[in-house]
Formats: structure tokens, C-alpha cells, sequence
């Protein structure tokens, strides 16, 4: 958690390409987002159910923000919509500019990285959320142990005027 608050913020900005994540999915609030490691759990049970994948890479997104929830998939990439069988739901993602956040620390800290993206970024970065923003876990990554690498994709574009 030291190394959360204390670490400088510097995203890189990356060209996002279009993508179709497909995984299982929950509604959640601040109050339950305790309860997305058990979304990873079940998605981890049943991955092999998607035949059909693009990379090791796996996704956190999260769309559908209002009055403080929000629905979150735990996915991968698959080459196209209808790659996707039907016990998943699937989300496409579309071009966009992204400001790419590297997060350091365990996954539990994950929430503290986005409220100091969201807090200390993005009100004097000159830029807004554009869309659905998600969580790139590299293909070694193990939460268990805390290997592998984790970064934060949040789509951006410039204010206005």
C-alpha cells in the first residue's frame, strides 16, 4: 500500500486496438468489489471452455458505470464475437487512446491505483474517460503469489476547449 501512494503517476499513452474480450461477468459496488477474486475463480474453472484465444493475456473490464457500480469481466481476447460460446458474455472494445497505468503491489491494491488515477490523474491531466477501462494481466501473471505484471488501460480523450 506504501508503494501505492507514493509512486508517481506516469502513464504512457498507447493506441488501443479493437478487441472482443470474452469471460463471465458481475455487477458490483464499492461494497462488493471484495467479491471479484470468486469472478476470477470461476472464469479460471471454466477457461478452457474458450477454444478460441488471442495471447496469454488476461482482462479485467469494467463498463457500465452508474451511481457507484458497475459491471466487471474477468475475460480473454478472442478473435471475434462469435468465437464466443454461450455459457460467456463478451464485450467489444473499440479503438481508443489509452493513458496506461502500470500497478505496482499486490491485486488487493488495486483500488487504491484507480482512486489516485481517478483523484490525483485525471482532474489536471486534460483528459476524460472515454469508454470502458480495463486491467491487462500479463500471461504469467499469479495473484496467489503476486508475480506477473498488471496495468491499468484507461481510455482518454482531450477535454474540450
Amino acid at each position: 500500500m506504501d508503494q501505492q501512494t507514493k509512486l508517481a503517476l506516469e502513464p504512457r499513452l498507447e493506441a488501443g486496438k479493437a478487441m472482443v474480450i470474452a469471460g463471465v461477468s458481475g455487477r458490483y459496488a464499492k461494497a462488493t468489489v471484495g467479491d471479484i477474486p470468486k469472478l476470477w475463480e470461476l472464469f479460471d474453472s471454466h477457461i478452457e471452455d474458450l477454444k478460441k484465444r488471442v495471447g496469454g493475456v488476461t482482462y479485467g473490464v469494467c463498463y457500465n458505470a452508474s451511481h457507484d457500480e458497475f459491471d466487471y469481466m474477468a475475460g480473454v481476447e478472442v478473435p471475434a464475437k462469435n468465437d464466443v460460446p454461450s455459457n460467456f458474455t463478451s464485450i467489444e472494445i473499440p479503438v481508443r487512446q489509452y493513458a496506461v497505468f502500470p500497478h505496482y503491489g499486490p491485486v488487493q491494491a488495486l483500488a487504491q491505483t484507480y482512486e489516485r488515477i481517478m483523484f490525483e490523474w485525471l482532474p489536471t491531466s486534460g483528459y476524460k474517460v472515454a469508454g470502458a477501462d480495463f486491467e491487462r494481466y500479463s500471461a504469467d501473471f499469479d495473484g496467489r503469489k503476486g508475480t506477473g505484471s498488471v496495468e491499468i488501460w484507461l481510455p482518454v480523450e482531450a477535454k474540450a476547449g
